[in-house]
C-alpha cells in the first residue's frame, strides 16, 4: 500500500495541471506582456487565451495561447505563443496544499472547476499532422519517456497490450492512439539503472562503476536527493561495446515493440534533441532531421574515445548508447528510422499542454 500512494504521490507532484481560457476584453494584469502581433487590435473575430500550467517537481512552466476564431462556426485559428518559467517546483509546497488551492481560487481568469488534475500518462502523448498525413511522437524526460502514433494497420490494434490503445475526441474527429508513458526509463533514471544503483539510496562509501565513463573519472551526482558516488572502469573494458552491453540490459525485452514503427517517421523531443544539440549532430535553433543509426553512430565516436573526448557531461556516452539502445532493442525501430528532431512546429513549442488547451477549448464550447 505505501509504494501504491507514493507512486500517486509522484504523479501528483510532477504531472499537476492548471488551465484556464479568457477573452481579450476583460482586463488582466499581464495586458501589457503580450506582443502587438500575438494580441491583433483590428480583429472583427474573437481573441482568445487558453493558459496552460504545468506544475512540475522541479519548476513550473506556464504557456499562454492566443487563438483567433475570423468565422464563427470554424475552429479557432493558433497564432502565437509566450513561454515563462519559474523554480521552484511543486514539490516545494509538498506542505502547503490548502495555500496553493487558494491561489488558483484568487485567479482572476476563468478557473473551471476540474482545471487542476494528475495528468495521466496517455495524455502526455502528442499528434502532429494533418488528415491521414500524421507523425508520432517520441518523448525522452529524465524519469520516463513516452511513445504515440495513430495505428494504420489493423494488426497493431489486434496486437497491442491493454492499456496501451486510448480513443479520445478533438476538433469533432475521434482518434484511436497508441500511447504509452515508460516510468523508470527517462534519460536519469536510465543512468542510475545502468549503474545498478537504481534502489540502492548511494549506499555511503560505495562508487558505482560503468565501461561507459572516462576510466580516470571520480566524481558525485545528486539525484532525487540521494548523493551517488561514481566513477570508470578503473581496470577492464571501456568503450561503445561493453557501454552498450551496460544499458542494453535496462530496455532489453521491457517495452512493448508495434511492428508499424518500423515503418513510420517519428517526431522527437526532450533528451533526445539535447542530446543531438550537445554532438553537433542538430542546431540548437532549427533542429533537424535524423535516423536512429546517427545516434548509434555518434555513440560509438564519444564512447570509443572516452579518454580524448571534452564534454560538458561525463554521462554523454553512457546517454547516447542508452537512446540507442532505447529506440532499437527497446521500441524496435530501424536503423532507417526518420526523426525529426525539433522544440517548435510552426514556431510553436510543441508538447502535451497545447493538446491540453486544445481539449479544454472544445470542453467549454469554444471550438465550435
Amino acid at each position: 500500500m505505501a509504494t501504491a500512494w507514493g507512486t500517486a504521490f509522484l504523479m501528483l507532484m510532477t504531472s499537476c495541471v492548471c488551465s484556464t481560457v479568457f477573452h481579450r476584453d476583460q482586463r488582466t494584469w499581464f495586458e501589457g506582456v503580450f506582443l502587438s502581433s500575438m494580441c491583433p487590435i483590428n480583429v472583427s473575430a474573437s481573441t482568445l487565451y487558453g493558459i496552460m500550467f504545468d506544475a512540475g517537481s522541479t519548476g513550473t512552466r506556464i504557456h499562454v495561447y492566443t487563438f483567433v476564431q475570423k468565422i464563427p462556426g470554424q475552429l479557432p485559428i493558433l497564432e502565437g505563443e509566450i513561454f515563462d518559467s519559474v523554480k521552484p517546483g511543486l514539490s516545494a509546497f509538498v506542505d502547503q496544499p490548502k495555500q496553493v488551492r487558494e491561489i488558483f481560487k484568487k485567479s482572476p481568469f476563468l478557473v473551471p472547476n476540474d482545471s487542476v488534475s494528475i495528468m495521466d500518462g496517455s495524455y502526455e502523448g502528442q499528434l502532429h499532422g494533418q488528415s491521414r498525413e500524421t507523425v508520432g511522437t517520441l518523448d525522452l524526460g529524465g524519469a520516463s519517456t513516452q511513445i504515440t502514433f495513430l495505428p494504420q494497420f489493423k494488426k497493431t490494434l489486434e496486437q497491442t497490450p491493454r492499456g496501451y490503445l486510448t480513443s479520445f475526441e478533438m476538433f469533432n474527429s475521434t482518434y484511436k492512439l497508441y500511447t504509452h508513458s515508460y516510468l523508470g526509463f527517462g534519460l536519469k533514471a536510465a543512468r542510475l539503472a545502468t549503474l545498478g544503483a537504481l534502489e540502492t539510496e548511494g549506499i555511503d562509501g560505495h562508487t558505482f562503476r560503468s565501461a561507459c565513463l572516462p576510466r580516470w573519472l571520480e566524481a558525485e551526482w545528486i539525484f532525487g536527493g540521494v548523493k551517488y558516488h561514481y566513477g570508470g572502469n578503473k581496470e577492464g573494458e571501456m568503450g561503445f561495446e561493453p557501454c552498450y552491453t551496460e544499458v542494453l540490459r535496462v530496455v532489453q525485452g521491457k517495452l512493448h515493440q508495434p511492428d508499424e514503427v518500423q515503418r513510420s517517421s517519428f517526431y522527437a523531443f526532450s533528451y533526445y534533441y539535447d542530446r543531438a544539440v550537445d554532438t553537433d549532430m542538430i542546431d540548437y535553433e532549427t533542429g533537424g532531421v535524423l535516423k536512429v543509426e546517427d545516434f548509434e553512430r555518434k555513440a560509438r565516436e564519444v564512447c570509443d574515445n572516452l579518454e580524448n573526448f571534452a564534454s560538458g557531461s561525463p554521462f554523454l556516452c553512457m546517454d547516447l548508447s542508452y537512446i540507442t539502445a532505447l529506440l532499437k532493442d527497446g521500441f524496435g525501430f530501424a536503423d532507417s528510422t526518420v526523426l525529426q528532431l525539433s522544440k517548435k512546429v510552426n514556431n510553436i513549442e510543441t508538447g502535451w499542454a497545447l493538446g491540453a488547451t486544445f481539449h479544454l477549448l472544445q470542453s467549454l464550447g469554444i471550438s465550435h
